[in-house]
């Protein structure tokens, strides 16, 4: 396979809502620089959102709400292990970027007077804006990188990030179609990449069939891992609700407004806010598994237009399969409780708190290196945040470019990563990539699946570090599968990540998130600090302590415990009518 060399200023590693946003930010600003967008599948259609979005979970809205009060909010949905400073310039950068978004097209609601509508679904604050006619906007921000004049490279997969003399030096990958190699040298690179979603295995057993999108294999976290970044919070699971054999969400930010609630098998509404946080997750959890399952999403008694409203947005923007899933199952919203379950595992800052180490510069430890999106951890930052933290991590790299010279790729590096990249096609026989996947992610199910225990997740640390020399017996017959089997490496390395950071963390915290049934108790002396992980000069993972740095925004006691009283207590629950 022939080697293809390009160069570039800035390199954007994923098309989804981050990168594009990302993208248009460093080549506006940049307008006869070389802008690179690289994206494993199209624009068009990449990224968590794939098409559009019926809603922002956490705006912050002049009227509405202050920054300093999403920021206390997401300290206490999160136990206070925050970087307050990257989560405040998210808030106070946010309500531009709605604006900006708005003057491109994307359709907002709004109320009779032109404000935006804002609602209320978080437990305190009043932080989602609808976006009942969303579906366009993956449009909208493609139709933008093209205006910009980006350079889009579609089809090609980002393997490894390249680093020299400590910095960055470049990104190198391959083409899924056609199988050349492509060396990109850069002088800062921005990872876009979204969550790990396929680390955990669905109740389907269906490699794809996940919660969040199943393109998204953990590559950001590994690229970044091997480049020498840190990585934070690993430990704090994404769990969340989800329609029983549906892969998708209650969508309580849509419900929830509009009067839908979760109840019980007694009709019974037991927690206050449907919010997803982890001790939410915990408080649905200990529902569904107890006397009083299963547990439901309750619709029933919502007036009939009511009804049509809530499934013109569900069954029309985010995932317009949902409305035939329901018909398939001849079932009604004004007529049938919807039974719900929990996802499966993944790694996700965007809906948790697991992603790669970033201040409020969007740099990683790394010189040269950002990330944005569901893959920095910058907690509870959801869409929103990945469209505001992408322009931030343009700005910050377009100032390290201004300082900072460019080194040249280590050509025994490009060596080694073109050999790893190529080597499952010159094996003749071993193990096909789909069955490593499914067997790392059952593993995972198996050893990792909260609640934890000390004694499992040791146990599947084993198997993984058994696996990780398995990857050398993984075979491929195209470019195509050979993208596969680099995902199984991806998944790989997240798996051996959730593991050790749960192990190291000996208590519990983030409700169901890191729920340890050998250490029940959140304990503050010992674990009030992030939990990181980096490579070291071994090359070989390892865990340690980052203290939590000093808040913008003290958190009283009364505050601190908001999200451990969500529970309503059974002497309170009552039918829900």
């Amino acid at each position: 396979m022939d080697i293809r060399v390009t160069e570039a200023d800035v390199v954007v590693v994923g098309g989804g809502s981050a990168g594009s946003t990302a993208a248009v930010e460093a080549q506006q600003r940049l307008p006869r620089g070389r802008v690179v967008l690289l994206e494993k599948a199209h624009i068009k259609r990449s990224g968590a959102i794939a098409i559009g979005m019926d809603g922002l979970n956490n705006a912050i809205i002049p009227g509405h709400s202050t920054p300093e009060q999403y920021v206390k909010e997401i300290t206490v949905a999160n136990d206070g292990i925050v970087n307050q400073r990257a989560i405040y310039e998210y808030a106070r950068n946010s309500f531009a970027m709605i604006q900006e978004l708005d003057s491109w097209g994307v359709k907002f609601q709004k109320t009779r007077s032109g404000d935006f509508d804002v609602k209320k679904v978080h437990h305190n604050g009043s932080y989602v804006l609808p976006m009942p006619e969303g579906y366009d906007l993956k449009k909208i921000l493609t139709r933008m990188v093209k205006r910009a004049g980006v350079r889009v490279v579609n089809r090609v997969m980002a393997t490894r990030i390249l680093v020299a003399d400590g910095q960055v030096a470049g990104v190198m990958g391959f083409d899924t179609r056609e199988g050349h190699i492509e060396v990109i040298k850069a002088r800062a690179v921005i990872l876009c990449c979204g969550a790990s979603g396929r680390l955990g295995l669905p109740a389907s057993g269906y490699l794809h069939g996940t919660y969040e999108n199943p393109s998204n294999a953990g590559d950001g976290y590994s690229m970044a891992y091997h480049a020498g970044a840190e990585l934070s919070g690993i430990e704090c699971f994404q769990i969340n609700p989800l329609i029983k054999d549906y892969n998708g969400p209650a969508c309580a930010y849509v419900t929830g407004p509009l009067g839908g609630h979760t109840v019980n098998a007694k009709g019974h509404r037991f927690i206050e806010s449907d919010y997803w946080s982890g001790q939410m997750m915990l408080e649905f959890y200990r529902e569904l598994h107890s006397a009083n399952g299963p547990v439901y999403l309750k619709l029933t008694h919502l007036a009939p237009e009511t009804i049509t409203e809530v499934e013109r947005v569900l069954h029309q923007t985010e995932r317009p399969s949902r409305g035939r899933f329901h018909e398939g199952r001849g079932h009604s919203y004004a007529s049938d409780l919807v039974e719900m379950h929990i996802s499966e595992i993944g790694l996700c800052s965007g809906h948790s708190a697991s992603g790669v180490w970033v201040n409020e510069k969007g740099e990683t430890t790394v010189p040269g290196l950002y990330a944005a999106g569901d893959m920095a951890c910058v907690p509870h930052n959801y869409l929103l945040g990945a469209l505001t933290y992408g322009k931030i991590c343009a700005q910050s790299a377009l100032g390290y470019l201004d300082r900072t010279p460019a080194v040249e790729p280590l050509a025994s590096a490009v060596d080694a990563e073109r050999e790893r990249i190529l080597a499952p096609l010159s094996r003749k026989s071993g193990v096909a990539p789909h069955q490593y996947e499914y067997k790392v992610r059952r593993l995972v199910n198996d050893y990792l699946q909260p609640p934890k225990t000390g004694n499992r997740m040791t146990l599947g640390l084993e198997y993984f570090m058994r696996a990780r020399d398995e990857l050398d017996e993984v075979t491929a017959s195209s470019p195509h599968e050979l993208m596969r089997v680099m995902e199984c490496h991806f998944i790989r390395d997240c798996a051996e990540m959730a593991a050790r950071a749960s192990l190291f963390r000996t208590e519990s915290r983030w409700g169901l998130y890191h729920y340890r049934l050998d250490y029940p108790e959140m304990d503050d002396r010992r674990w009030f600090a992030h939990v990181n992980l980096k490579k070291d000069e071994d090359g070989e993972m390892v865990a340690f302590k980052r203290p939590v740095e000093p808040y913008l925004f003290p958190i009283d006691d009364g505050e601190r415990t908001t999200y451990q009283r969500l529970r309503i207590p059974s002497e309170e629950q009552s039918a829900s009518l």
